[in-house]
């Protein structure tokens, strides 16, 4: 792949730079309905981009200051698996409020006794009428506190084997049974919740896909997620780069250290790795290909260069580091120290060294990654069972 960007008199360049002219600062509906906040999505939420111009979407967009809507869990993750397996109807409901950020998504995967061995999930859905009686709970749910909707796992074939009888469903958060109670991680933040379902009763139509064969669509949003989770910062694709923590340091005394010239060496090589990783990985989806076991290598290497980054940040910092407030500590020329560089302020690092070890946890942990490269890129045996 030439990874090489069409220059400024490209055609798709010109009719988006037009457009831009013309919606100088867009809502959130209006980037969503011209496609541009997933445009590697199919027509009409998408623009059925192929990796260069959705590079190019991303450049344009940046040049002119404009940023997409937040809502990770519905762009990354829901919003893939109902193109993949939507009906016609789910697809007009969810997914152009589900691009423009005005209804948020959660997941509800996770269970205190099915975390990375997820197919042991508990959580049942049982037929009655034209309902679906939920009962179960989940837990390290993101935003389930403030999401209007949850894409939910429950089992509706007990007896059958444990990688089949599963269901996926569109689970409207504000369904009464539904209890949301935070959980503050280390950081202090609340992002986490556990969910309690009790009695929730979801229309007959929320279901995705075939009853039982949820695992499959599950593989897909996994797939999705650890791509998700896999963007170019160093917390699942948000914060700072190797790259920033080098631009941080170029030219300081720190940078003068043999012993972290390399560290700082090995970060950006790995960094760059990565980027090249992640293009391998946007040119599959982009081509119509499910998420595979390169979206598992990308994640498994992208966690712990994510650690590392931000442990070798908090060696710069040195005794400072100590506080919440404090990043890599860098001397500019007169030796005065000079923080917030890179354009990432000091108390960022510190929020991502004390987030980093989740890295390795969440999305399927790097145990989970490896198994799944094992068997389906390098063909070896399943573990054997307990």
């Amino acid at each position: 792949m030439d990874f090489a960007l069409p220059a400024d008199d490209d055609p798709r360049r010109r009719v988006l730079r037009r457009w831009l002219d013309a919606h100088p600062r867009p809502s959130a509906r209006e980037l969503a309905e011209q496609g541009l906040v997933a445009p590697h999505w199919p027509t009409p939420w998408g623009l059925g981009a192929d990796p260069t111009h959705q590079l190019i979407v991303d450049e344009e967009l940046k040049r002119a200051g404009v940023s997409r809507p937040e809502n990770t869990i519905g762009i990354g993750w829901a919003g893939p698996t109902l193109v993949h397996a939507g009906t016609a109807e789910q697809k007009d409901r969810y997914l152009l409020p589900l691009l423009a950020g005005e209804e948020v998504w959660c997941q509800l995967f996770s269970e205190p006794g099915a975390g990375s061995d997820l197919a042991a999930l508990t959580t049942r859905a049982e037929r009655d009428g034209d309902r679906w009686v939920v009962n179960g709970q989940k837990v390290w749910t993101s935003f389930a506190h403030s999401a209007q909707f949850g894409i939910l796992l429950a089992r509706t074939e007990p007896d059958s084997p444990r990688h089949q009888g599963i269901s996926y469903f569109i689970c409207p958060m504000d369904s009464p049974g539904i209890t949301v109670r935070a959980l503050v991680d280390m950081t202090g933040a609340h992002t986490f919740n556990e969910v309690f379902l009790d009695e929730v009763r979801l229309p007959a139509e929320n279901l995705v896909g075939r009853r039982g064969e949820g695992w499959s669509l599950a593989k897909v949003t996994l797939g999705n997620e650890r791509v998700s989770l896999s963007g170019s910062g160093a917390l699942w694709g948000m914060g700072p780069t190797a790259a920033d923590l080098v631009e941080l340091v170029r030219g300081s005394p720190p940078a003068a250290d043999p012993l972290v010239r390399q560290r700082l060496a090995r970060l950006w090589i790995d960094g760059e790795i990565l980027r090249l990783l992640r293009l391998r990985t946007v040119s599959a989806a982009v081509a119509g290909m499910e998420p595979g076991p390169e979206a598992s290598v990308r994640k498994a290497l992208a966690d712990e260069h994510g650690q590392h980054v931000m442990a070798l940040a908090r060696d710069l910092a040195g005794a400072r580091g100590m506080l919440q407030s404090a990043g890599p500590a860098v001397a500019d020329s007169t030796g005065r120290p000079r923080a917030g560089a890179a354009g990432w302020p000091d108390p960022l690092w510190s929020f991502g060294f004390l987030f980093a070890p989740a890295l390795t946890i969440g999305g399927g942990t790097s145990e989970v990654q490896r198994n799944i490269i094992a068997e389906r890129t390098l063909g070896l045996p399943h573990d054997p069972p307990a």
